[in-house]
């Protein structure tokens, strides 16, 4: 690839064109002409264009203007094929969503260094949509494009063939784009950009601030400080199989306002909130990766979000990969750091998580917390392609993960699994693991120092789904989903085995780890898809001092509607005999078990080294289907068993 050119001068001459000045009222539609600049040229003295309310003006070619006004019922729009992207003194504005999914540019009065750009279009086509994108810089397989770039809505800075450094973006307008790469590679240093309006589809990344989609596509930030307020506007989306490779930086995203009218819906392309039903609330997040083999990496950064979530993958995002490495990830409101579907893979090495819903979400996939070790991030930017160089590398302090949530832990709604390492430390106000009828696998080492800390003394709670809006309705709207406490006893599932592992089974195990908690099982099954769940539960080197049992559980509140979205997931429990809902016990070599109260049980499994005692000062009570037993070590049991602490 040729040397990047230096930038071309900003405002450094005018070049020839023709302005029009319009004070009077225009008949009919008129077509405005004026030569098109490669880039923006001088301002002039004195140009003015009002258009009168009931009158369209269709502009041809790039006009600037020190003076423009819209009267309401007016129209300014590019011809048919074209976009149009109004800014003033270099910051894109004006332009507001219509309910048809277009653009329009909103009445008012501009004045200042006005640019009417007018551009070829990228769109983008979701799901029977099509949404044109604008952005102030289109990169296509070879470079910048000019004819898709709108160069008046970036300040500063220097744009070449494969780097730009110190780019500024700032857009007041609705669903305008900073940054779109879409084939080839692409280094963004130290750009700032900042987006206050509602985006539209964070999906495909309409009116995001960085994008980049297509396989083979490479987008690489470095110093990046994005800002980003409204609904749908998030900061970085990757998509359709590229990769996105963000360091050194900081994204924000902020609440905005929801357009009138919008019903909450978990229809992918009327989205525009999160889905309340899991106990969220906010209206952007601020990353997202989708499509095939999608890859994305954040390296020493700060992520946050005001809600919704943080780190998220959505739609077909089979074979996709997100990572975070020695990050900060929070989020102030009802949000998630993570969020995992199909069969994508997260890994957090040395990162910071302060959230206050979920650490993270499993409806697919697999999450992994562990160290920033030298040689686990030398592995994965290999693995994974991720250019960092050797001095980076190297500047990448080891350190452990931390996670710090005001409620849970990680949720399942989906099957998938969770592994925690190194020096990991779980911190939750709520239920660490939380299980909603969901397959799923548990796995803890605790040899390198990993430790659980439930602030409610919950390791393990699984349960039915509570969620009112699943399965959701054909129009995927959940404005009026109630969940409702189910009443009566369940009943028992024919064929449905409770002492043995299946696998469709929760399977949780702990090595080399002291845990406080209990394991709970509500699951109440009986009836649909799955009848039964059992919760696996093995100990290696391990001791846990707390309750195993299957319960019954119990919302506060008997019914839960969007106003009360905060009670999903929050239950009592009341240890009772098992139905559907086994609870399989192995204490392994070298585990010890001290129960704290009575626990329900259908099979047991103790090893030679293994120990089952009662607390200080306590005696313990082993029976099997109503029958005294001695806890003997190297033996195992199965049917109802019960044990008490005296």
């Amino acid at each position: 690839m040729t040397p990047d050119p230096p930038s071309p001068a900003r405002d450094s001459g005018p070049v020839r064109r023709r302005f029009l000045g319009l004070g009077a009222a225009l008949g009919g539609a008129l077509v405005l002409r004026s030569a098109a600049p490669a880039r923006r040229a001088a301002r002039p003295s004195a140009s003015t264009l009002t258009v009168r309310g009931g009158r369209t003006v269709i502009l041809e070619h790039t006009t600037q203007l020190c003076d423009l006004t819209v009267e309401p019922g007016g129209v300014l729009a590019a011809p048919a094929g074209k976009a149009l992207v109004l800014t003033v003194d270099g910051v894109e504005t004006g332009t507001v969503l219509t309910a048809a999914d277009g653009i329009r540019i909103a009445p008012g009065s501009y004045r200042g260094d006005v640019v009417l750009t007018v551009c070829e279009p990228h769109t983008v086509r979701f799901l029977g949509l099509a949404f044109a994108f604008r952005q102030a810089l289109y990169v296509g397989a070879h470079g910048p494009d000019a004819s898709r770039s709108v160069a008046a809505a970036w300040r500063g800075g220097r744009v070449g063939a494969s780097t730009a450094d110190g780019v500024r973006v700032a857009s007041t307008g609705e669903a305008f784009n900073g940054v779109h790469v879409t084939g080839g590679t692409y280094l963004l240093r130290g750009p700032r950009i900042d987006l206050t309006g509602n985006g539209r589809c964070d999906f495909v990344g309409y009116g995001t601030a960085l994008t980049v989609s297509g396989t083979g596509s490479r987008l690489i930030v470095d110093g990046a400080h994005v800002t980003c307020r409204g609904a749908i506007r998030a900061a970085v989306v990757a998509t359709d199989g590229a990769t996105a490779v963000v360091k050194n930086s900081r994204l924000h995203t902020g609440d905005g306002t929801l357009p009138d009218g919008y019903v909450p819906t978990v229809k992918p392309t009327s989205m525009r909130a999160a889905p309340w039903v899991l106990g969220l609330s906010g209206n952007v997040r601020t990353t997202v990766v989708s499509g095939r083999r999608t890859t994305a990496a954040y390296v020493a950064c700060h992520v946050s979000s005001e809600g919704w979530g943080v780190l998220s993958s959505e739609y077909h995002s089979d074979g996709c990969r997100l990572a975070a490495v020695n990050s900060r990830v929070t989020v102030s409101g009802d949000g998630y750091g993570s969020y995992a579907i199909a069969d994508i893979a997260q890994h957090f090495l040395g990162c910071d998580f302060d959230v206050t819903g979920y650490a993270g979400i499993v409806r697919g996939g697999a999450l992994h917390y562990g160290d920033s070790a030298r040689e686990a991030v030398r592995k994965l930017n290999a693995e994974w392609e991720l250019g960092l160089s050797p001095r980076e590398l190297a500047d990448l302090a080891p350190r452990g993960t931390t996670v710090r949530s005001r409620r849970f832990g990680v949720l399942w709604h989906g099957p998938g699994s969770v592994r925690i390492d190194g020096r990991t430390v779980f911190r939750t106000g709520g239920t660490m693991f939380l299980g909603k009828g969901q397959p799923a696998r548990i796995t803890v080492d605790g040899s390198g120092g990993a430790r659980l800390l439930p602030g409610n003394g919950v390791l393990v709670q699984l349960m039915d789904d509570d969620d009112p809006g699943r399965p959701p309705p054909k129009d995927g709207v959940i404005a009026h989903s109630v969940y409702h406490e189910p009443t009566g006893a369940p009943g028992r599932a024919a064929g449905f085995d409770t002492s043995t592992a299946h696998p469709t089974d929760v399977v949780a195990e702990f090595t080399d780890i002291d845990l406080t908690g209990d394991v709970f099982n509500a699951m109440r099954g009986g009836t649909g898809n799955p009848p039964g769940l059992n919760l696996c539960l093995s100990l290696t080197r391990s001791r846990l001092t707390g309750a195993v049992t299957a319960t019954t559980a119990r919302h506060r509140v008997s019914s839960i509607d969007a106003s009360r979205h905060r009670e999903l997931g929050v239950v009592t429990n009341t240890a009772s005999a098992v139905v559907n809902n086994g609870v399989i016990l192995t204490l392994g070599p070298g585990s010890r078990w001290v129960p704290t109260g009575t626990c329900h049980l259908s099979a047991l499994r103790l090893d030679r080294t293994a120990t089952l005692s009662a607390p200080a000062g306590r005696s313990l009570e082993l029976t099997v289907d109503g029958r005294a037993t001695r806890p003997v070590p190297g033996r195992g049991w199965s049917g109802a068993i019960v044990v008490r602490v005296r």
